[in-house]
């Protein structure tokens, strides 16, 4: 439908004229509103909505301009007996005009009109309303009218219930709104069958009565009758002292202001500590780092950060290692560091569980991140630096307090000095190339942080703590120091993607056991890494074959969350299928200083070794069972 032709429709009675008019023509105007009325509608709701659109053809008001007087045209004006003065024409046209609007499917996109809107009324309850049924002519027509759109049913009701002749019809359907009068003309048919409008067939104000579906409805009334009984329950629950089930006791009321949680999101609450406590704590963790940074005085960064990490919106990137609770702090947090960091403005907290990262973009467009990394048991060897931010595959870092020396150390190139790094006097590096860039493992990047009198090796696993790594026996690990540990490392630190993002701590290499080859091929080295968690579960540990002349070690085994190769359960066994230079296969094993005796049984192969080393000769593709017996006389299997 376009907009209706104001230039020419009927000018507006009065409401005493319109109401006059509707009373006495009121069959008449149902009934052209039931024929317009799209038949899929049904009859019962065709009658009620006939009903209703003439009833609303009411103006409102008690005297009404004509649009097109007010900005000066004159309306055109008909004699007759639906003429403007009796304003019969004015109420048909509406009535029109609102069973067309009908007719129009509901969209979302655009604002429903009034006639697409639920009749209040009338309203029927319990009963079904139709006009009378009629012969076979009249059922052959409302069928023919159902194939026509609103704008030909419209046409064809005009020309043959309202007697007008083509020019009047065209007239009224342009004032009505329709786009395309002539084709509504056109489609209306033969006028030979226009007597058959006025049977009692199409006639909406001669009805029939009948029930609606009695069992649907009872079985809605028991429904209601159930929700009824419901609601009345819970109301009278929530009535209840304390609102509920039952007292909260001295909890205070839902959304009530807590002091305690509104001190946490208060900037001037924050714990500052002093940049020499260190030298004197009793603590030598993170709760000894001072505040620094150039932000400390910038009071909005820092509230919008505790809001943000008590309320993180959509808009916030949050990210937490695994064991790590991502709520809102307890109390009021510790402060690490504010300040500018590359294109950034970075936020640090401890809260004694986690440390915390809030990151906004420097141009201050929206968005932010928020990390999250559990640091409850940390040391003065564990909390030696915090991941600043990462740029492009480039890592900053922010080292303790009693960090006085920082050099940058490749792992796979052991016999290399570490290229010194200068700090600013914050104690943040400056940035440097992360592990393994690019995804291969050309090269592993560490960092050698010196202070209180040792230096500690570590690297950078895709959090917020670098891991530190370590060498020795289980209770006896040391930080990488001798040419042999990092030469060992330069072997196994490309197996450390398989523990990155895991929440570890620290990482240490043990090389439990050397094994002379076969046939006089060298000497192998095997190693156990084992990577703790700050949660202190889902350990990861590695068994690993480093065979002579190899560029990296090949891993045997691997377990999680077992106590191998660590302080309650310092021991290991592994094996391996190996190639000698001259094409024999051994099963080679080893365990440490713990098994007195391996034996290997499998299909075709069967063995048995005194001591912690085992080579036996196989086939490719060999599948074994390897155990050991260990001092006390009890049975150990591989690890896994």
């Amino acid at each position: 439908m376009t907009a209706p032709d104001t230039a020419t429709r009927p000018p507006l009675p009065d409401v005493e004229q319109a109401e006059a008019a509707i009373v006495e023509h009121y069959p008449r105007l149902v009934r052209l509103a039931y024929l317009v009325l799209p038949p899929a509608l049904g009859r019962n709701r065709r009658v009620l909505t006939a009903h209703s659109l003439a009833q609303r053809a009411l103006p409102r008001g008690r005297r009404a301009l004509d649009p097109a007087a007010v900005r000066g045209g004159v309306p055109a004006q008909r004699a007759g007996a639906d003429g403007p003065e009796s304003g019969y024409a004015y109420v048909r046209l509406r009535v029109l005009r609102s069973a067309l609007e009908a007719g129009i499917p509901l969209t979302f996109r655009a604002f429903p009109l009034r006639g697409q809107l639920p009749a209040p009324l009338p309203r029927v309850w319990g009963l079904r309303l139709f006009p009378r049924s009629g012969g076979a002519e009249e059922l052959a027509l409302d069928q023919w009218l159902a194939t026509l759109n609103g704008p030909g049913r419209a046409a064809c009701v005009l020309r043959a219930l309202e007697g007008l002749a083509e020019a009047d019809v065209l007239r009224v359907l342009a004032q009505a709104g329709v786009a395309d009068p002539e084709a509504a003309v056109a489609e209306s048919g033969d006028p030979a069958h226009d007597g058959l409008f006025a049977s009692p067939e199409f006639d909406p104000c001669v009805l029939q009565a009948r029930p609606t579906d009695l069992l649907r409805r009872r079985r809605l009334a028991r429904a209601g009758l159930a929700g009824a009984l419901a609601l009345a329950v819970c109301g009278a629950l929530l009535a209840l002292p304390g609102g509920g089930w039952g007292s909260d006791g001295p909890a205070a009321p839902p959304y009530a202001r807590n002091a305690a949680a509104e001190q946490a999101l208060d900037p001037g609450q924050l714990t500052r500590v002093a940049p020499t406590l260190w030298r004197t704590s009793s603590r030598t963790d993170y709760a000894a780092w001072p505040a620094r940074g150039d932000r400390l005085a910038d009071a909005e960064l820092l509230r919008r950060a505790l809001a943000t990490w008590a309320r993180p919106g959509k808009a916030v990137v949050v990210s937490a290692t695994p064991g790590t609770p991502s709520g809102p702090p307890m109390g009021p947090p510790q402060l690490l560091f504010a300040g500018v960091v590359d294109q950034a403005v970075v936020v640090l907290f401890h809260d004694g569980l986690r440390v915390v990262r809030y990151a906004e973009p420097r141009s201050g467009t929206a968005g932010a991140a928020l990390d999250f990394a559990r640091t409850d048991g940390a040391s003065a060897d564990t909390a030696t630096g915090l991941v600043l931010s990462r740029v492009d595959g480039n890592v900053r870092y922010l080292t303790a307090p009693w960090v006085t020396g920082a050099a940058l150390r490749d792992l796979l190139k052991p016999g290399e000095a570490p290229a010194p790094l200068k700090l600013n006097p914050d104690g943040i590096t400056p940035p440097v190339v992360g592990p393994a860039p690019g995804g291969t493992c050309t090269g592993w990047n560490a960092l050698a942080l010196t202070g209180d009198g040792t230096t500690r090796l570590v690297t950078d696993l895709g959090e917020l703590t670098p891991v530190r790594l370590t060498s020795g026996a289980p209770g006896a690990a040391r930080d990488v120091s001798e040419a042999a540990e990092l030469g060992e490392w330069s072997r196994i630190a490309c197996l450390l993607p398989s523990v990155r993002s895991h929440g570890v701590r620290t990482v240490n290499a043990w090389t439990y056991a050397k094994q002379p080859l076969p046939e006089g091929d060298g000497a192998a080295t095997w190693l156990c890494t084992r990577a703790e968690t700050w949660r202190g579960t889902a350990d990861r540990v590695q068994a690993q074959f480093l065979a002579p002349g190899a560029p990296l070690a090949a891993q045997a085994a691997k377990a999680e969350g077992s106590a191998a190769c660590g302080p309650r359960e310092p021991r290991v066994l592994a094996g391996v299928l190996w190639k000698s230079r001259a094409g024999q296969w051994y099963v080679l094993a080893a365990g440490s200083a713990q098994f007195t005796s391996l034996s290997v049984s499998g299909e075709g192969i069967g063995g048995a070794a005194n001591g912690n080393r085992l080579a036996l000769k196989a086939k490719e593709g060999a599948q074994v069972d390897l155990s050991g017996k260990l001092t006390d006389g009890t049975t150990a299997g591989v690890l896994r």
